[in-house]
């Protein structure tokens, strides 16, 4: 088997990263390890190749680990499997090549133990009569004592097995015990909750070659975008019937946007955001590569925008549609004028790679960074407006509420905080979650949203496998809502702000009641989930998988 080079095995921990969700984590190893220059066919390795790896390595060592050997007999390098046939094969194909060779060894075992019989057989022929006699008579005794040896230790089995199920069953009724004292919410049993979402009420988008980190519906029409770490984006034209293999006279028509020329396997053309302008007539990708380019409805490149220096992580038109805003690798955040698709202006204050962008109106936004700052930014001005300063690691994501009035951020330092443009402090500082929260999204409830007499809500999803619903008038947690069993990637609020969808690692999609806290619809796919999102009626949900495809289902009640 030839070495494993150090750009191949960055490559495999790249995919990992990317394939774990650790989306950031992977555009700086890949930027900085010049993955696209490595000349590698990402199509030709396959999903979870360095945890295979890993996984065979294991099971080779596990398996020379329980196999007996005789020393004596054998070579000091014999081995069971050579390295090109663990990697090459499956576990299966491993265990009949073991047995075979055990098989094998066994038979040449057995001739040369019927050799030595012989042997044996012969000297004792020649030996005198009563010499015979004497070790038949042994050989009697010996059996014997055998026999009354593996009774006994049958016994003393059947009483060890009698004792653990005893103390087993202790423990069962220990930790139920345990569970009813403890007072306070447990996980859900998903099982007996949720009512499943069969896959043939599901609509599968098939076309991409590689993971799917980002979806959005338009917000006119049925077409659904989606953006890939195959160097293409799609446009899906979904038809307003219901969802399903049966249900589907005819695929959903595609359109394909290709962010490359030529050679398909260019991972700095990676997709990795995407927003659709308010009217739903143009759609903006962003790149690892550092360019932004603006396509129609129907797929036709219309720009493409150069001056990042760095992928590009965020990608925001605001309300009314007249600026682009983009953040970068390369720690800044530009506005583009879509009249002339110039750049506005170019905004440097960040020490660290831009994360996440959001425009907070039409002429002001925030942006935020690895480097843990928060900054408010207004057209024109030279310098932040507003600082936000608190976060002890780098924030992942932030959001401003309907009415523009908080802005709230998630960070890998566990907590989510909202922070008002009156004060420098945050308002408040939630630390409930215990692990990195990835993603938050405000509810479209409360003051200036079409569902004003519902009060406003933030949710924010965490690698601790949970989501946390915070009532923000008063800073309290409603809910922790525990239906996962991996990280959380996204959630979405359905358009009457009723109902919760989350898309999880452990391959589950959940629609959570937001008045119950309780899971009331769950799908199961066959991919880790990146992001998921409502259609603007709030009757279909979207979710994109780290398995190639896009899903679509129906949503009633």
């Amino acid at each position: 088997m030839g070495v494993l080079t150090a750009a191949e095995l960055n490559f495999l921990v790249f995919r990992y990263l990317q394939e774990s969700g650790f989306i950031h984590a992977a555009f700086t190893l890949g930027y900085e390890a010049g993955i696209h220059k490595g000349g590698i066919d990402g199509n030709a390795v396959p999903p979870g190749a360095l945890i295979t790896i890993v996984q065979k390595g294991l099971q080779y060592i596990e398996l020379e680990a329980n196999t007996e050997e005789n020393d004596e007999e054998i070579e000091k390098d014999f081995a069971l499997l050579e390295p090109l046939e663990i990697i090459t094969k499956d576990v299966e194909e491993l265990q009949e090549l073991v047995k075979k060779r055990k098989r094998e060894r066994s038979q040449t075992d057995r001739e040369k133990d019927r050799g030595k019989e012989k042997e044996r057989n012969e000297e004792h022929e020649r030996r005198p009569g009563g010499e015979r006699e004497r070790d038949r008579h042994d050989k009697e005794k010996e059996q014997v004592r055998e026999k009354d040896k593996s009774e006994k230790d049958r016994e003393h089995e059947k009483e060890k097995e009698k004792e653990k199920q005893h103390t087993e069953r202790i423990d069962k009724v220990k930790h139920e015990e345990d569970s009813l004292a403890g007072g306070g919410p447990t996980p859900m049993d998903v099982s007996v909750t949720a009512q499943e979402i069969s896959s043939t009420d599901v609509t599968v988008l098939e076309g991409h070659s590689s993971e799917v980190f980002a979806c959005a519906w338009s917000p006119t029409g049925s077409l659904l975008a989606s953006g890939s770490g195959d160097s293409t984006a799609r446009i899906w034209t979904i038809p307003d019937g219901p969802c399903g293999s049966s249900m589907q006279s005819s695929p959903p028509g595609v359109h394909v946007l290709k962010h490359f020329k030529g050679r398909t396997n260019e991972k700095s053309k990676d997709v990795t955001t995407l927003d659709w302008n308010g009217e739903g007539t143009l759609l903006a990708t962003g790149s690892y590569d550092g360019q932004a380019r603006i396509w129609s409805r129907d797929g036709e490149l219309k720009q493409t925008l150069f001056k990042h220096k760095g992928p590009i992580f965020s990608l925001k038109w605001n309300k009314k549609g007249d600026y682009l805003l983009s953040g970068s690798v390369d720690k800044t955040a530009i506005v583009w004028d879509t009249k002339t698709w110039e750049c506005k202006q170019q905004f440097e204050f960040h020490s660290a790679p831009t994360l996440d962008v959001d425009w907070r109106n039409n002429n002001s936004f925030a942006t935020c960074s690895t480097d843990s700052m928060i900054y408010v930014c207004k057209i024109g001005e030279q310098r932040p407006v507003k600082s936000f300063i608190g976060h002890q690691s780098e924030v992942n994501a932030i959001k401003w509420d309907p009415t523009g009035s908080f802005l709230a951020s998630c960070s890998d330092d566990w907590t989510a905080k909202i922070w008002s443009m009156k004060q420098d402090k945050c308002v408040f500082d939630f630390k409930e979650h215990t692990k990195e929260i990835y993603t938050i999204r405000w509810s479209p409830t409360g003051p200036g949203t079409n569902n004003p007499n519902q009060q406003l809500l933030l949710a924010s999803a965490s690698f601790d496998s949970t989501i946390k619903l915070w009532e923000v008038e008063q800073g309290r947690l409603l809910y922790s809502l525990a239906g996962h069993r991996q990280p959380v990637y996204s959630v979405a609020f359905s358009p009457d702000g009723e109902y919760l969808a989350s898309g999880s690692l452990d391959q589950c999609l959940h629609i959570w009641s937001v008045k119950e806290g309780r899971i009331l619809k769950t799908y199961r796919g066959t991919g880790g989930i990146f992001e998921v999102c409502w259609n603007k009626e709030g009757s279909k949900i979207a979710a994109c998988f780290s398995n190639n495809t896009v899903c679509v289902m129906d949503f009633r009640m």
